[in-house]
């Protein structure tokens, strides 16, 4: 019988009564791992009503008990930080070096998390007018809501509660309905820490569960990872509700080479960004822009992509694992056909084949050059290991070009000049600059900054911003009076303090 996976619910893993289920697929065997149940409007209900019974007591929690337990969890996870690599490897298909690069990106949030006391400092103006002093507090929101992706089933729910919960809030987290047992088994080491009943809840499902979620009056923000198309939909419908809504979503990131680039440096990274965890993140590189006479160093990509292979997550010798669904491959398929059509390409991955593994997701390395901004594989997030090739004549085109662009994520750019560094990190319309760095994914205590159509929102993920995403300010403006103060025997009829 295949294993059914639970819901965690106030305090407890629970088996779902739901009638509704989905498969998880091994996407590199088509072998089905679990049964995911669609959780049922009833345990949606118990689930926010818990959370929302928790939030009375654990907002009430002293902060250093909060970082306490965070200290604890990390300690866990890098403790099974192996084990839940290996878990990730075969929910997702990643390679096991990648899976680890995962787990430990999270576990660098929680690290940050372990700092909230800090991080929860108001601030203070001591007599402000005669008398009056001014200082304000940061306090927790409610119940929170995580809706998590497919490509990150370690690292953004680890985006996601950690900050939340530290900052005083319970939290229901729906991860992908593609991926769900990494997440349960963080909830695990959660509960092994010691955190209460009700803190934290996990129900699954797609998006009638999402959308009850976001409408219920009891929820106070959504945090949200994943499509563009879903992401805007969410963001709607939060907001439309009242709700604090942050969404990271679709990508089309650029790298600039420039001429003066170190050749062997831009090259490697360049692969790796743009075909690594088979091109399914949100920060890979899927369009090269080549400046001037670096358009002669395509032949030498070409040449260090053809020797990439995807593989199984325990093969030491796979660039890559699969992607992730039999529809994800499909979709990739389609545009590479339109891609041949309207580009050239220069390697084409769609009759990849891996030995042993017959019904595995796989798309190889895949190539185009004489691409340009209206086709179909510029303009859609591949979400695959395919890199598209521009060729322009100077940096101001390529800034032209990116900015262009409706997405926001990020770019980067390889050069040995700081003044065209300097200037492409200033002029380009892009939320996460690398410069000679492939993929410029901050660290916690920054920011996850994308922008246009990248992010929708005020507050990005992790760092001080998403402190301020999961908390609000009070201010408190206060007189007190001493017993030999003068007596104020007149009433105040103004705004002014005096």
């Amino acid at each position: 019988m295949t294993h059914r996976v639970p819901l965690f619910i106030n305090g407890q893993f629970v088996r779902s009564t739901a009638t509704s289920t989905l498969p998880v697929l091994n996407p590199a065997t088509q072998e089905a791992l679990a049964e995911l149940p669609m959780s049922t409007e009833n345990e949606i209900e118990q689930a926010i009503a818990g959370a929302r019974q928790a939030f009375a007591s654990w907002k009430e929690v002293p902060v250093p008990e909060r970082a306490r337990l965070m200290m604890r969890y990390q300690a866990l996870l890098k403790e099974h930080h192996d084990e839940l690599a290996e878990l990730l490897a075969t929910d997702t298909g990643k390679t096991f070096d990648d899976a680890k690069g995962d787990v430990w990106r999270g576990i660098e949030v929680v690290e940050q998390a372990v700092n909230i006391p800090a991080l929860l400092m108001g601030e203070t103006v001591e007599n402000v007018a005669g008398g009056i002093d001014t200082y304000s507090y940061m306090q927790p929101l409610g119940v929170c809501v995580g809706i998590t992706p497919f490509n990150f089933p370690a690292m953004i729910p680890l985006w996601m509660f950690p900050l939340a919960i530290a900052c005083g809030n319970t939290f229901i987290l729906k991860p992908s309905e593609q991926v769900p047992l990494t997440p349960v088994r963080l909830l695990e080491l959660l509960v092994k820490a010691g955190v209460p009943d009700g803190v934290v809840q996990l129900i699954h499902g797609g998006q009638a569960q999402v959308e009850r979620l976001l409408k219920h009056p009891d929820t106070k923000a959504v945090s949200f990872v994943g499509s563009s198309r879903v992401g805007q939909s969410i963001y709607k419908i939060g907001t439309d509700h009242m709700k604090r809504v942050q969404c990271m979503a679709g990508a089309k990131n650029h790298c600039v080479i420039m001429p003066d680039a170190d050749k062997e440096q831009a090259l490697g990274n360049l692969v790796g960004a743009s075909v690594g965890a088979a091109g399914q993140r949100c920060m890979a590189i899927s369009v090269a822009v080549f400046v001037g006479q670096s358009k002669e160093w395509i032949a030498d990509l070409k040449e260090q992509l053809s020797g990439l292979r995807p593989g199984a997550w325990n093969d030491p010798d796979a660039a890559y694992g699969p992607v992730i669904s039999q529809a994800a491959k499909a979709r990739i398929l389609d545009l590479i056909e339109q891609g041949k059509q309207e580009a050239t390409c220069l390697l084409d991955g769609s009759q990849c084949e891996v030995e042993g593994l017959p019904e595995g997701n796989w798309i190889g390395p895949t190539l185009f050059t004489d691409v340009s901004p209206e086709m179909a594989i510029y303009q859609q997030e591949v979400f695959g290991p395919v890199l598209c090739c521009i060729c322009v004549d100077s940096l101001e085109q390529a800034i032209e070009l990116v900015n262009a662009n409706p997405y926001g994520n990020g770019t980067s750019i390889f050069t040995r000049s700081g003044g065209a560094a300097r200037k492409y990190q200033h002029e380009v319309q892009v939320g996460q600059v690398g410069i000679n760095v492939p993929i410029p994914v901050p660290l916690p205590f920054f920011s996850f900054t994308g922008w246009k159509g990248s992010f929708m929102g005020d507050l990005h993920a992790y760092g001080k911003q998403a402190v301020r995403f999961y908390t609000d300010t009070k201010t408190v403006t206060a007189r007190w009076k001493y017993d030999d103060d003068e007596t104020v025997s007149q009433p105040n009829l103004t705004i002014h303090l005096k």
